[in-house]
């Protein structure tokens, strides 16, 4: 407990309040001018404290200013636009006289006379709202303070935010004159729908541009300032067309309008012309969210602002690529449409187990039981609703598919599409999604025991193999063919993609080796279970990590960041950054990466990947990998040339559906067309010189160069037949022959069989009968310019 005061100190205590009492009652002239000044210093005090946290004068230019982030491709054509809102800045003489008069005579009609603040509507508001009728007292200069610089100033309604608001407000009258701060307001102001300003608020609502809206139009938008959301027109008409007309009485109280003139417009009806204003979203959508993401951090480190400071940002995307691309995918996926449509077309209805199963997962399910409805009657009901179930249909059994190339060189993203349309679609089947990748896995596990030694001559029989499992369960992995009991070799079971062979390796190499290595290749960002299935790739992983991954066995081993940014320049052209290719990371011995590239040129000369040479025309030092998952669920195909690797993955958002093909469902069917396509394009563009050839990894080396010197002086250096790596050339030389197929049988889970092709999308498109087989395959500012090392996506 508090010590009680002492006895002496209370005849002190009770004279000075004696006497403070007297003071009161009986003030002195100093007394009361002291009081009468004390809240004047106090305020003059506050706002002297607030100044250096207003917006400064550099800020203020700066807003007014405002030009937004042009994103280009790598040759300077336009790529996207970053920009605060969906806004186009028109001078003030593009914007109808009407709205200035409807805009002044409602918000501050004595604009022209004070210098931000107006004392007198500043008094009157107050008198107002303490009598119980709020109003508010901002001038335009002050609103337009507030809409540029909100987190500065803040959003409470209290007298800091006022203070602040009044000093930004006199900072802006004397910097700018009266027109430019009516131009910056109305191209500024939010008026809903991510409409920004009167031009992108006119298009929107009455599908005109600023300089043609008219008396009523006018109104009707500035009427919307004094609560866009109350005064919605679009889900509000009648308030909406209450508040105009309040806009035009003002209008008329101010002589602007006559009185006959009013009256016959405040009986119109809004008349409205209502259309979103959308984005448009660029050649490449999902690469710029991307980007985007990156250059707000970039943007945040070194104090810039990617909506107002006008920078220019180069990236690796080649425009030429991306169209090709973006028409590949476009094309491919429209014919496999007419695939799943005639596949799902007789089998949507009640019945079919995974259609009902869709039906309870579906929104429409899950609020008519929370009304009340049982499962079992709000499913019958929803299974009868014809509409609901051709909308479900629609967007369960719509194609969908993911596209990246990589130049292996220098990690640069040259191409990357990640839906159909982005505008259904935005979501990112590159770098969002993660699927199955089945076959195209494999690499890695024979990657992992070439750096143990073994070489691609090595056998394994095609026999049935049995797994034990923990918890007693055996894995039992099969191709669609029966086992022939013959031995294979490593090359032709990697080329055809027989998971049996694949198994026994995973079974001498071990899970924990092949996940290291896909990790230190580039799949990076997925979890890998360390499980022997994982040799058939089971484990979920993007378009992106295995693009990447492959990009590194083309670049003799090394690992390169995938790069997105070449250089950022400020408004005037002058350099900011520039960025290099990442630092090279070591991910596979020398030996071990020639072996295996060497293994996978047979997968395109010979195996499941050989439609990309005989289709597609495609020449020249090529190697690859197709993949199908568990019942076809995914497809995917990526090749590689030493200049140049691309991927795709084909499919559905719900792995529930499946093309029910075992055709059309395989990856060297449905993913391969598109990067055949693509690649065609790119050789006949000249884009890619088909004369280059990867770089053998030993070359590299000090043992490589030592060889070169002795095969100099002494010609070829002496080799054993076992040490002896297969020949991988130094770029460039003549292209070789493409050698014979020298498998006589067709590759068991992804068939290497030229089967009829997919037609063309102008052409009528029917399911071929595809060959017989057992069975599904089984899964399978302006500062000096730096340097620095490219920006990981």
């Amino acid at each position: 407990m508090p010590r009680p005061l002492p006895p002496t100190l209370w005849p002190s205590i009770k004279t000075a309040l004696l006497a403070l009492w007297q003071r009161l009652h009986h003030p002195r002239r100093r007394d009361i001018l002291i009081a009468l000044a004390t809240p004047p210093a106090l305020l003059l005090t506050w706002v002297i404290v607030l100044i250096p946290f207003t917006p400064g004068i550099s800020d203020i230019r700066k807003a007014r200013e405002e030009a937004p982030t042009q994103v280009l491709t790598a040759d300077g054509k336009p790529l996207a636009e970053f920009k605060r809102g969906n806004r186009d800045w028109v001078p003030l003489d593009a914007i109808s006289p009407r709205v200035i008069d409807a805009l002044i005579a409602t918000e501050d009609k004595r604009f022209y006379d004070h210098h931000g603040i107006d004392f007198r509507r500043l008094v009157g508001a107050t008198l107002a709202t303490l009598q119980g009728d709020t109003q508010g007292g901002s001038t335009i200069t002050q609103q337009l303070a507030r809409n540029l610089f909100p987190e500065e100033i803040g959003r409470r309604q209290n007298i800091t935010r006022k203070i602040k608001e009044a000093i930004t407000a006199l900072k802006i009258e004397a910097l700018y004159s009266k027109q430019q701060i009516l131009e910056t307001y109305l191209n500024t102001v939010p008026f809903l729908y991510n409409a920004y300003g009167i031009d992108m608020a006119a298009r929107t609502y009455f599908g005109k541009p600023a300089r043609a809206l008219d008396i009523s139009e006018s109104a009707t938008l500035i009427g919307m300032l004094k609560g866009t959301s109350y005064y919605n027109p679009v889900l509000n008409p009648d308030r909406a067309r209450e508040r105009r007309n309040v806009v035009l009485a003002l209008m008329a109280k101010q002589d602007k309008l006559s009185a006959e003139r009013y009256e016959a417009l405040a009986k119109r009806p809004l008349r409205l012309d209502f259309e979103r204003q959308s984005a448009e979203p660029g050649d490449a959508p999902h690469f710029t969210v991307q980007l985007k993401r990156w250059l707000i951090d970039w943007a945040d480190q070194h104090d810039y602002n990617i909506y107002t400071d006008g920078l220019v940002v180069r990236t690796t995307i080649d425009s030429r690529l991306q169209g090709f691309a973006a028409r590949a995918v476009e094309q491919r996926t429209r014919a496999l449409q007419g695939i799943a449509n005639s596949a799902w077309g007789g089998q949507w209805r009640a019945g079919n187990r995974t259609v009902e199963a869709l039906v309870r997962d579906s929104a429409a399910f899950a609020a008519a039981t929370a009304a009340g409805e049982s499962a079992d009657e709000a499913l019958k009901r929803l299974l009868r609703d014809t509409d609901f179930m051709r909308q479900l249909r629609e967007e369960k059994t719509r194609i969908e598919a993911g596209f990246l190339a990589i130049d292996p060189r220098s990690g640069a993203i040259l191409a990357w599409v990640g839906s159909r349309d982005f505008s259904v679609d935005a979501f990112d089947h590159v770098r969002q999604a993660r699927r199955q990748p089945g076959s195209t896995f494999k690499p890695f596990v024979y990657g992992a025991a070439f750096e143990r030694g073994a070489k691609p001559d090595d056998t394994f029989v095609d026999a049935p193999v049995q797994i034990p499992l923990p918890g007693g369960e055996v894995w039992e992995p099969d191709d669609a063919e029966p086992p022939s009991g013959e031995p294979m070799t490593l090359a032709t079971a990697l080329a055809l993609s027989r998971n049996r062979i694949t198994a026994q390796v995973m079974q001498q190499v071990g899970p924990a080796r092949v996940a290291k290595l896909a990790r230190a290749m580039g799949v990076r960002e997925s979890k890998l279970d360390e499980v022997p299935s994982l040799a058939l790739g089971t484990s979920p992983v993007t378009l992106y990590e295995m693009v990447s991954a492959y990009a590194t066995i083309a670049n003799a081993g090394h690992y390169l960041a995938p790069a997105m940014v070449l250089r950022i320049e400020n408004r005037k052209g002058e350099v900011l950054e520039e960025f290099r290719p990442a630092d090279p990371e070591r991910a596979i011995s020398a030996e071990a990466e020639d072996t295996l590239l060497d293994a996978m040129r047979g997968v395109v000369q010979r195996g499941t990947g050989s439609a990309i040479r005989g289709r597609f025309g495609v020449r020249g030092d090529l190697a690859g990998k197709t993949g199908t998952t568990q019942d076809n669920t995914d497809g995917w195909f990526i090749l590689m040339h030493p200049q140049l690797v691309a991927g795709a993955w084909v499919g559905f958002n719900d792995a529930r559906i499946t093309l029910r093909s075992n055709y059309w469902g395989q990856g060297a069917h449905s993913a391969l067309p598109m990067v055949g396509d693509f690649f065609s394009r790119a050789q006949n563009a000249r884009l890619i010189d088909s004369n280059a050839r990867f770089v053998r990894a030993q070359d590299a080396t000090l043992s490589g160069r030592l060889h070169a010197w002795y095969q100099s002086l002494f010609g070829e250096a002496p080799t054993t037949e076992a040490s002896a790596p297969r020949p991988r050339a130094t770029e460039p030389v003549a292209a070789q022959s493409e050698p014979p197929a020298t498998e006589a049988s067709a590759p068991a889970s992804e068939s290497a069989a030229e089967l009829p092709a997919l037609q063309e999308p102008d052409a009528p498109l029917s399911a071929p009968t595809p060959p017989a087989t057992s069975s599904a395959p089984a899964p399978e500012k302006s500062v000096p310019p730096a340097t620095s090392s490219s920006p990981p996506v």
